[in-house]
């Protein structure tokens, strides 16, 4: 069996731009469950055009997450997970201020490359491997989940759950700028932290004070210690906030921490040392919460392995792809703990994540909708072998 070529999704190109205008055009911002509803409606009806058993996952504070799934699993081999999500960071009306426009071979608008241009290269594949007879006889699960940009709260169990029972999983964040594809990402943890003091009068008592900023400062240079630019791991202090005038001593300061760390062991020991972090001054107290929230997604043997499959696909087709990682997370890293070989950056090429400079290249979308058709489907040979 043969992969589709790119010739036959650039034969369709024009009508992949109209469908991902139509898709920004639809704003969902996360924390919008209406409008993520309705961007949800719109690809659960897709899918059932495309002969999909649709389930929809309901949720009460944010959007409904939406699968669409094919195929039986007569043959007994686990399936394919193809995940995306619906949600983006841009408020309802962000459109009017940055409107989808095209430019220079790129297509502008908010959450074009995150990640409105995967949903259109998700159903256009599908499509194509239904319309050519090539969809694979083991299942084929399409996850659209509404909250991956606050973290996954709603949808981590799903993705868990469907995940563990894939032989793939293939994530379509958007690629890497050179189109590679993320082999690895940092785990991602986030912590409050709150010192508690004394107030006093600043010139008429200040020995009787307990500083809760000066307390803050020694614990966030000890924070900002755990950083190793060699290991990888960062902890970044984002946010202070302490104080209520210049002369009155503090009793409170918090502040808000970020944490990367490239393996679940430095993870582990950061998380750690965060959490076992005691006042210098004795007479204030300390009030740690969080921990991490993505897990390490390490670059395994599993994952190599992947990405040398999906390299000789790409070869297959006349591309060249690269691979690479990055310190943003995503929810392929809540698959990679599970042992399944997971493959993140599937998306379109583009750039301007989060900004009014997002955009996709409106060449990469025909190629990359022919990589994901072809690695949901490869040809039959051993060297395409791609899950048990």
């Amino acid at each position: 069996m043969t992969a589709i070529p790119i010739s036959n999704f650039s034969e369709r190109a024009d009508s992949l731009v109209e469908t991902l205008r139509r898709y920004i055009a639809l704003e969902s911002p996360s924390t919008d469950k209406a409008a993520v509803y309705k961007l949800g409606l719109v690809i659960a009806n897709e899918l059932r055009s495309l002969g999909a058993t649709v389930e929809i996952d309901k949720q009460t504070t944010t959007g409904d997450h939406v699968i669409g799934r094919f195929g039986s699993g007569a043959d007994g081999r686990k399936g394919i997970v193809i995940m995306s999500h619906l949600d983006t960071v841009h408020d309802v009306g962000a459109i009017r201020a940055n409107p989808v426009r095209a430019e220079n071979g790129k297509l502008f608008g908010p959450g074009a490359i995150d990640m409105k241009g995967s949903l259109v290269l998700v159903l256009a594949a599908l499509r194509a491997l239904i319309e050519n007879g090539k969809m694979p006889a083991r299942p084929v699960t399409a996850l659209f989940t509404s909250d991956e940009e606050i973290g996954s709260n709603s949808s981590r169990t799903l993705i868990e759950k469907l995940g563990a029972q894939a032989g793939l999983v293939l994530c379509m964040e958007p690629a890497l700028p050179d189109g590679s594809l993320k082999t690895w990402r940092k785990g991602i943890g986030g912590y409050r932290i709150a010192v508690r003091g004394r107030s006093t009068h600043a010139g008429a008592d200040h020995e009787n004070g307990v500083n809760a900023v000066e307390e803050m400062a020694h614990q966030v240079l000890a924070l900002q210690r755990l950083t190793d630019y060699t290991r990888g791991t960062t902890v970044n202090v984002g946010v202070v906030r302490g104080g209520t005038r210049a002369n009155v001593v503090p009793d409170e300061c918090a502040i808000e921490v970020d944490l990367r760390a490239m393996t679940p062991a430095d993870a582990e020991a950061a998380c750690r040392t965060i959490e076992c972090l005691q006042p210098v001054n004795v007479k204030a107290t300390l009030a740690i919460t969080g921990g991490m929230n993505r897990p390490p997604m390490p670059r395994t043997e599993t994952i190599a392995a992947a990405f040398a499959t999906a390299q000789r696909i790409a070869a297959s087709l006349g591309l060249t792809i690269g691979e690479g990682g990055t310190g943003g997370g995503s929810d392929a890293n809540f698959v990679a703990p599970l042992g399944v070989p997971v493959l993140d950056g599937l998306g379109p090429l583009g750039n301007g994540a989060h900004s009014e400079r997002e955009h996709v290249l409106i060449k990469s979308l025909p190629e990359r909708t022919a990589l994901l058709a072809a690695k949901t489907s490869p040809p039959d040979a051993p060297m395409w072998t791609i899950c048990p």
